[in-house]
């Protein structure tokens, strides 16, 4: 049996392909409506060196202070519904944190944790592999 138009059939399978593997990394628990994904975090700070404005000020406008469990995401985590003051909790740590900045366009699939002043923690955190849910 003779296939008809086989680019065609093998760009289809190409592209579901690839489609479905876009968001491997997401899980969605359909009954509680709550999303997860695997992201990269690091962390940032309010000092002048980490910004283009104002260090205490978030994207949205929101005011940041030392001690708020705050989040800055990557504009792809936007699109899939992590906007602005989404609770978002992270495997590991306590509490839920609120998403008040967001960064800039070169990013993909990744959060800062928002550590006030302290530059030494932001340093000790890094960069890992962490699960959130929303």
């Amino acid at each position: 049996m003779k296939l008809k138009r086989p680019k065609q059939l093998l760009l289809a399978v190409i592209g579901l392909l690839l489609i479905g593997s876009c968001n491997h990394h997401i899980i969605q628990d359909s009954e509680a409506g709550e999303h997860s994904l695997i992201v990269t975090a690091s962390a940032y700070n309010s000092v002048r060196s980490q910004t283009q404005g104002n260090p205490s000020i978030g994207a949205w406008g929101d005011r940041l202070k030392p001690g708020m469990k705050v989040i800055a995401v990557s504009r792809d985590l936007i699109r899939m519904g992590l906007k602005h003051n989404t609770r978002v909790k992270i495997k590991g740590l306590p509490g839920t944190y609120l998403v008040k900045d967001k960064m800039g366009k070169r990013w993909s699939r990744k959060i800062d944790i928002y550590m006030g002043r302290d530059v030494k923690a932001a340093r000790k955190w890094g960069k890992r592999k962490v699960t959130i849910s929303w």
